[in-house]
């Protein structure tokens, strides 16, 4: 099972970063890679604990998010197979400021992070990979905060419909999103409670721009959808 879920990351968006390592590195990371699964909505790591592995999803789907004011939860970012994460604090040299936990059931494999240590040093490939994942990551951050601060609900929640869809696509149907989120996890995808969710959902169903049935929401006029998400 170890085997076959690694041949599926280097087939994956992420065989770069198999592809630059020598025959002992793809060794040492295939004798120190362990599976790990996980049920929906359980917690992977925490805020404040100590970062030990470089987390990749092989199979699911992840949030990361944070603790705020009054209790307030904000998703910062989705995680799709097959990306790595989990990695910015060790690197910063300190504990998680954030979370990650499951949206559902989900596999997940990880690598030691004093083992992925060891290989930058040695291999500059592996640390330009790294590199790039974190500025890529920084820049998509930026983006996120301007966005969560200077958009109106409308254009807010637009968003985040029009962020699933990128991150998890669509069903076979092309319009259902391939994920079901609770309304209170959009609610902190877009920064609104989840009352302001549950209206500008029935906004936009009664604008014909979606479709809600329980927790599936299909977008049947995705070019209104950006642009309200662009325009905000």
């Amino acid at each position: 099972m170890m085997k076959s879920a690694l041949e599926r990351v280097m087939r994956e968006d992420l065989h770069e970063v198999w592809s630059v390592l020598t025959g002992e590195e793809k060794r040492l990371v295939i004798e120190n890679f362990t599976i790990h699964n996980f049920k929906k909505n359980q917690v992977i790591y925490g805020e404040d604990e100590v970062p030990e592995f470089l987390w990749v999803l092989l199979k699911g789907k992840v949030k990361k998010y944070k603790g705020g004011v009054g209790g307030r939860v904000q998703i910062t970012r989705l995680i799709r197979p097959v990306q790595y994460f989990g990695y910015r604090a060790f690197f910063a040299g300190e504990p998680y400021v954030s979370s990650a936990g499951t949206l559902e059931p989900s596999t997940l494999g990880t690598v030691p992070l004093s083992l992925v240590n060891d290989l930058i040093l040695q291999n500059n490939r592996l640390a330009l990979f790294f590199i790039h994942e974190l500025s890529r990551n920084l820049g998509s951050s930026d983006t996120r905060i301007v966005n969560l601060t200077q958009k109106h609900i409308r254009g807010r929640l637009a968003e985040a419909l029009i962020v699933l869809k990128d991150n998890y696509g669509y069903e076979e149907d092309n319009v259902t999103l391939r994920i079901y989120l609770a309304r209170e996890d959009l609610a902190n995808l877009s920064n609104m409670t989840t009352s302001n969710a549950i209206r500008t959902l029935s906004c936009f169903v009664s604008e014909k721009i979606i479709v809600v049935d329980g927790r599936r929401i299909k977008i049947i006029n995705e070019p209104a959808l950006r642009k309200i998400s662009k325009f905000g």
